[in-house]
């Protein structure tokens, strides 16, 4: 049998196994810190970290260690070290692949269609759907299982280093502080595989090749110290979701999307222009994948203007909101605050350190009416925009995307944030990447009826198998 037919067979047996394991993953309501402040004293963290360090401990890979780190007062970090294997990687024993994903959980949302649910994991097909399996439960056994599968086939790969972090989802707090700990284990990786990222269909294998960073914050507007009868002072007294408005409008254009700062505004390397073109050009616009709602539609129907302003273009969306009733308990008051969490999406290669100064400033400065206005700043992480990419890497995406999907990888930016890379890309400015996942326009990572596309992730696993054989053998 070839690599790809042995590896091929192994990475199928291993998933008919692997699926129980996910499906229990999926029902532990492991949300993370932001989220859940009290989630050591919930133990469903804990519960989660378990059950991923059972099954990677259980695998019979020769020499692997599996363990659990934590930091005092961070989330556990699971970190299995395999050593090299094969001929065409002995000679090179300090040769690291680093490979990442992570296991906690966004919230549970609203909107789950009947009979399913975040905690609910039911498969429907080719779809398991629930929260945290494609984004990004299903990462440390498609990494474990594509190094096996090296193994299974008699072929090489240099030593892999497993990181499998429990805070991405709030902005990957605690990373740092393990990079720094974990230096001597981690060395200096040659090649970074992230199953953290997405898709824009499930026909070939896609490679992330930038991402977005963000600005968090909450903007709070008070006006009085109490709510007060809206008949007896609106029209004299302002409404604190107007004063919200007229502060927003400085800092988007409401009428195109188009953030203000100037510290969001970045030029676009031609070279990504032309591939969301060409892009566009193959798939169609990519938009026309949402659930628009009868008669509405994008921003723009150019389909290689949707791929750029969801990737190379600063947005601003409102994901949360206090002081407002829920409409049924709504009574004629003005209310004395309101509370907007912000979520700011910023181009890759923007400073997000400058951007929050600037979105703060322009919040609070010279603030309509003498209204008290605080902002309170959550996380900010920059983006990512990968490196050039060497020979190797070319030729073996393509031989890896044809070996699994039969068709030829494709490259794309990737509009949501993974502030490891970043990290990761400043930090080994030499290494390759290879970001990519199982995440397509409709599978909804983060909202209600998130699935993990199941042929996808086998055929995730099997092409990171090939990768790695080629790295080792580059």
């Amino acid at each position: 049998m070839s690599l790809t037919e042995s590896a091929a067979a192994h990475v199928e047996s291993t998933w008919d196994h692997i699926m129980p394991v996910l499906v229990d993953y999926v029902r532990i309501p492991n949300v993370s810190v932001a989220f859940d402040a009290q989630w050591r004293e919930h133990g469903f963290m804990a519960e989660a970290v378990e059950l991923v360090r059972s099954w990677c401990a259980s695998r019979e890979i020769e020499g692997a260690t599996v363990e659990v780190h934590e930091l005092p007062g961070r989330t556990p970090m699971i970190v299995v070290v395999v050593p090299p294997s094969g001929e065409q990687a002995a000679n090179r024993p300090d040769d690291t692949v680093l490979m990442y994903g992570h296991l906690d959980k966004q919230p549970e949302m609203e909107g789950w269609r009947e009979g399913l649910g975040p905690w609910t994991p039911v498969i429907e097909g080719d779809r398991l759907y629930g929260r945290g399996g494609a984004d990004d439960g299903y990462a440390a056994f498609a990494s474990l299982t594509a190094i096996e599968a090296v193994r299974a086939a008699a072929a090489s790969h240099t030593r892999c280093v497993v990181l499998i972090e429990a805070s991405e989802e709030s902005g990957s707090p605690d990373l740092p502080a393990y990079v720094d700990a974990l230096a001597d284990v981690i060395g200096s990786p040659s090649l970074v595989v992230c199953l953290d990222s997405g898709c824009i269909d499930y026909e070939r294998l896609w490679v992330t090749t930038s991402l977005r960073g963000m600005v968090l914050v909450d903007m709070s507007v008070e006006i009085v110290t109490e709510g007060l009868h809206s008949g007896d002072v609106s029209g004299m007294v302002p409404s604190t979701f107007r004063i919200s408005r007229m502060l927003l409008s400085r800092v988007e254009d409401q009428d195109t999307g188009r953030v203000l700062l100037p510290s969001c505004t970045v030029e676009i390397p031609g070279e990504r222009i032309e591939q969301a073109r060409l892009t566009a050009t193959e798939v169609g616009p990519i938009a026309a994948q949402y659930p628009f709602v009868d008669g509405a539609g994008p921003t723009t129907a150019d389909g290689s203007e949707q791929l750029l302003a969801r990737t190379w273009r600063a947005a601003l969306s409102v994901v949360g909101a206090g002081g407002l009733p829920p409409v049924e308990r709504a009574g004629n008051v003005l209310r004395p605050s309101t509370t907007l969490r912000l979520s700011l999406r910023l181009p890759p290669t923007a400073d997000p350190a400058r951007v929050e100064a600037e979105l703060i400033e322009q919040l609070t400065t010279d603030v309509p009416y003498g209204a008290k206005v605080t902002v309170q700043a959550h996380s900010s992480s920059g983006g990512w925009h990968a490196p050039a990419t060497a020979e190797w890497l070319a030729a073996a995406l393509e031989e890896a995307s044809v070996a699994a999907f039969g068709s030829a990888a494709r490259m794309f930016g990737e509009g949501g944030s993974i502030p490891f890379m970043g990290m990761l890309g400043r930090k080994f400015p030499e290494a390759q990447f290879v970001v990519t996942g199982c995440l397509g326009p409709d599978a909804n990572a983060h909202g209600p009826n998130e699935y993990l596309h199941l042929p996808t992730a086998r055929k995730i696993t099997l092409a990171i198998s090939e990768i790695l054989h080629a790295h080792a053998t580059r």
